[in-house]
């Protein structure tokens, strides 16, 4: 009786190791934790001017498409800027037109100078010449030195007058390139008092209402995104040999029993989680004791339909059995 009690005992001890060992050599190959949460991207929607809000037609929780109306708001004073820089516009290409007008008269006038200039400059040294031989009196070569005189003054001042036109005309010019600017930049104020969605997902922390003022880039809500999700996953640091990027892994989300996911390993963090606190942990003291850190893996889901939502807890587990390569 002794002996068969030995034994049972013997073989309950045996058994306890086998079962210990296969649990080890389990853990060893399929690492596993439940400090896992599930992750999406998180955009924070914000207005691009400053304003009061005319409009909210959404809710808290919903399902929103990229293009959706979020919000919008008041334009009045919107849309009189962009009448008052259209007319601003109107008038500086009014004026750089006249401009143009008048420049082509000056240059008109400078060419009628220029060739009575040429006229009187020919004749007053044909008259010089004939001056010279004995053929023409003094009266008739100081005539001639007149109306060159007088041609050459028309001429420099037809001249200054283009030369004033030309550089009123740049000037102008650089008006309507400020003034078209203006007008851009007030539309594109006015088409900014409405806010859409750049993304698919869902509205989360809406406290927005009508008649709230917004200030330009200050966040008012966010949206969660629905095209892409994670978990990350924060193994211990003696699990992090065997684990390599491309592994496959199931996940088990605490909010929905019965479902198992799959993805695979993206990337391993390279710093434990208290690395980048505010506060990270403090080693150099006498009565320091070792602790297991933990070390953040993001795990990529592949596509589901399943109702994750962001923050979820979950159970991940890699199959490390798996090479990097799938093999």
């Amino acid at each position: 009786m002794k002996s068969l009690k030995t034994v049972a005992v013997v073989v309950m001890l045996g058994a306890i190791a086998a079962g210990l060992l296969l649990y080890w050599r389990h853990e060893e190959r399929y690492p596993t934790t439940k400090d896992a949460y599930v992750g999406a991207n998180i955009i924070y929607v914000a207005a691009q001017v400053t304003g009061q809000v005319a409009e909210v037609p959404i809710t808290e929780n919903q399902q929103i498409k990229t293009g959706d109306l979020l919000f919008t708001i008041d334009d009045t004073q919107f849309k009189a800027s962009v009448d008052q820089a259209q007319a601003d516009l109107d008038s500086s290409m009014q004026q750089a037109q006249a401009y143009s007008t008048q420049i082509t008269a000056a240059e008109a006038a400078v060419e009628s100078t220029q060739s009575a200039f040429n006229t009187a400059k020919s004749n007053f040294e044909r008259t010089k010449a004939l001056f010279s031989d004995g053929d023409v009196a003094q009266v008739s070569l100081d005539q001639a030195t007149t109306e060159f005189a007088q041609a050459s003054a028309r001429l420099t001042t037809s001249q200054s007058a283009l030369l004033a036109l030309q550089s009123g005309l740049a000037a102008k010019q650089d008006d309507v390139l400020s003034a078209r600017a203006q007008l851009e930049i007030a539309q594109a104020d006015l088409d900014w008092t409405n806010v859409y969605a750049m993304a698919d997902g869902w509205i989360a922390n809406l406290t927005l209402r009508p008649g709230s003022a917004v200030a330009a880039n200050a966040p008012q809500f966010s949206i969660v995104e629905s095209s892409d999700w994670w978990v990350d996953a924060n193994f211990k640091e003696t699990s992090l040999p065997r684990i390599r990027p491309g592994q496959p892994v199931k996940v088990q989300v605490d909010m929905l029993p019965g479902t198992t996911l799959t993805g695979k390993v993206a990337s391993i963090g390279r710093g434990s989680g208290d690395t980048f606190s505010l506060l990270p942990s403090e080693n150099a003291s006498g009565n320091w004791v070792k602790v297991t850190r933990r070390f953040p893996v993001r795990i990529e889901l592949d596509p589901t339909d399943a109702p994750l939502r962001v923050g979820g807890s979950s159970k991940v587990t890699v199959d490390t059995t798996v090479d990097q390569a799938g093999k």
